[in-house]
């Protein structure tokens, strides 16, 4: 993770650990041989990221075909075991769409809309340094346009998540407090004036679904999505260090520059930092799962997908296609391929999920490793054929562009 990365938002952007294991494993539920080059393009990206220095890196895609699993690297820098299929990892901000879909979901059995204002459903949270709820709206919050401070840029709050993490990775912190972090700023923008990608629009967003319903955002992301979709590998840990088994571990060199910087374990941590902004702990299958049911409408009536899928622009170019709907970032590859995507970082985990409009052909992919490597890549090697030349090459701009939001 770049220092940029992680205060611009949860997910990250590069990654990597240095091993010399390169071994590609490689399981698929019809593995033959035309199965094989049909994603030779993704294993041999996936590869050249360990080359690059990510220490392990996991993947699975699902289309018409059947479901292709595969692994680089190791899980483990210790014991050398493989990274599998079935291992749970830390997906950061993917996490920013279950939160909008849920509000969706609400909004759908008419116990809020969208365009209500921040200040309807949070009386006075969101004041203070030109800072104003009454003009902020839910959809602002879901699209990053609201303005709101994101306050993993609070250097203070940034010092005790990067170079002080070793010291405060246990620590509680409330949405409440981190709400109040933001506040002690002025905000980026008039709402509605810009695009800021803020991971206070996505706590504010869960305070709003435990306001509506009485129930904690946690609850209602387990009933409403995980339960309806399958995801039974999928939890929402709270306040609770652990990754639940299998998994391997993830690691990370805070912020350090140096090529021989240390590397530091980081598998264990308290992500109430993150919260409804990038708490979830998941598996490649799980997202998979998820990414279909949600891009096929199976989890949203028609009115509200439509919404769910309004991107707003995030580039100022206007022949740019990136964008931004609600919870999720959209985008065209270099072959012409539009995909909706989004990434994922907390410490020692950097996630990518993604798939085409229809939902028809899904990918996710997760480092266990924070600082290097290039996880857009992997979308253009498995949407598009794109063959390594480099473990950061392979992306187009405007991908590029979207996914280093963090």
């Amino acid at each position: 993770m770049t220092a940029r990365t992680i205060r611009r938002a949860l997910t990250t952007a590069a990654l990597a650990a240095a091993l010399a294991t390169t071994a590609l494993t490689t399981t698929a539920s019809a593995d033959t041989g035309r199965d094989h080059d049909r994603h030779a393009a993704t294993r041999a990206m996936m590869e050249a990221q360990v080359k690059a220095g990510v220490p392990g890196v996991l993947g699975q895609a699902q289309d018409a075909h059947g479901t292709w699993n595969a692994s680089a690297g190791v899980a483990d820098r210790g014991t050398g075991r493989e990274r599998l299929p079935q291992d749970r990892f830390r997906i950061g901000s993917i996490t920013k769409s279950f939160v909008s879909t849920v509000l969706l979901q609400l909004e759908a059995e008419g116990r809020l809309d969208i365009d209500d204002s921040v200040e309807h459903w949070l009386p006075g949270v969101v004041h203070g340094n030109g800072h104003d709820g009454g003009r902020i709206t839910i959809r602002q919050l879901l699209n990053h346009t609201s303005g709101v401070f994101n306050y993993t840029e609070d250097p203070a709050f940034f010092q005790q998540i990067s170079t002080g993490f070793l010291e405060h990775r246990y620590e509680t912190r409330t949405p409440a407090q981190l709400v109040a972090t933001a506040m002690k700023h002025e905000p980026h923008f008039t709402p509605g004036k810009g695009w800021h990608y803020s991971n206070t629009n996505y706590v504010l967003a869960g305070m709003i679904v435990e306001k509506v319903t009485g129930h904690s955002y946690a609850s209602e992301v387990e009933k409403r999505i995980l339960k309806r979709a399958g995801m039974r590998s999928t939890t929402l840990p709270g306040t609770s260090a652990r990754v639940p088994g299998p998994h391997g571990r993830g690691y990370s060199k805070l912020f350090a520059t140096a090529p021989d910087a240390k590397i530091h374990d980081v598998t264990e941590l308290n992500p109430s930092w993150g919260w409804a902004a990038g708490e979830i702990i998941s598996t490649t299958g799980d997202l998979n799962r998820y990414y279909r049911a949600l891009l096929r409408g199976d989890l949203l009536p028609e009115r509200q997908q439509r919404e769910l899928l309004t991107a707003v622009p995030t580039s100022d170019k206007p022949s740019s296609d990136a964008g931004y709907g609600l919870g999720l970032s959209t985008g065209k590859l270099s072959c012409g391929v539009t995909i909706w995507f989004h990434g994922g970082g907390i410490h020692g985990s950097t996630s990518m999920a993604s798939g085409t409009p229809d939902g028809r052909h899904t990918a996710a992919f997760n480092f266990n490793g924070d600082w290097a490597g290039d996880p857009n890549a992997l979308l253009e090697a498995e949407y598009c054929g794109a063959k390594p030349m480099a473990a950061t090459t392979g992306t187009s701009k405007d991908l590029k562009k979207l996914t280093s939001l963090r």
